[in-house]
């Protein structure tokens, strides 16, 4: 189909919308963000599950049930609170009021407590404390190398989720919208006339590291992922 089939006039359209977006601006405040989100919630989300799979406390099973009913709650439910919060903190523009709400997430913690209550056993735990290893260490030598491919996983999630995010910054980025790309392709778009070949060339500067990184790191990614499964 010809429609399919880029024409000549790609390069300099994507040179334009390169400039238009401030494309190495947008790409490191994208990725600073992503990357921090998503070891964040790798780390906590694996603290977490560990805690409610394998520790016994008063309350666990109340507060897991708290935890994932947080994820029936909408986005957009949240976002006049997180508004409100972040202008009052002086974040409004700035990265930070993106990565913070994004440390941890109800859904990782549900993730990483099923897949450690299977692939941890209990006689590890033990064994780790027989030797003398405190808890915080248990969980740094023990629990982490088994929950591995659990952790790789949702920080390929989290890494996807936070390089698409576009509603949030957009909100609270303000003047700053460039620092990310979503909300700098979205730009793009004018007011009264849009001119969707620049817009389309945004969407593929936007899309075009995440391709990137698949097409390098995907394979080891796999492989790593199955070779923890098969371990454990």
């Amino acid at each position: 189909m010809p429609a399919m089939i880029p024409g000549t006039d790609l390069f300099r359209n994507i040179a334009r919308a390169f400039g238009a977006m401030k494309f190495w601006e947008a790409l490191g405040g994208t990725f600073l963000v992503a990357t921090i989100v998503s070891i964040s919630t790798v780390f906590f989300s694996t603290l977490a599950g560990y805690s409610f799979s394998k520790l016994r406390f008063r309350g666990r099973n109340v507060l897991l049930m708290l935890v994932v009913a947080t994820m029936t709650i909408p986005q957009q439910l949240s976002v006049v609170p997180l508004y409100i919060m972040a202008n009052k903190a002086g974040l409004f523009g700035s990265l930070w009021a993106v990565i913070i709400p994004g440390l941890v997430s109800a859904f990782g913690v549900f993730w990483m407590t099923q897949y450690i209550g299977d692939a941890l056993p209990y006689e590890l735990i033990e064994a780790a404390r027989v030797d003398g290893c405190s808890m915080f260490r248990t969980f740094l030598h023990v629990a982490i190398p088994a929950a591995r491919p659990a952790a790789a996983m949702l920080f390929l999630f989290t890494f996807i989720a936070q390089w698409t995010n576009y509603f949030w910054p957009m909100l609270i980025l303000g003047p700053n919208k460039n620092k990310m790309l979503t909300v700098a392709a979205a730009t793009l778009k004018g007011a009264y006339f849009t001119d969707y070949t620049i817009v389309m060339s945004g969407v593929v500067l936007t899309t075009a590291p995440l391709l990137l990184l698949f097409f390098f790191a995907g394979k080891q990614l796999v492989s790593g992922i199955m070779a923890g499964a098969v371990k454990g």
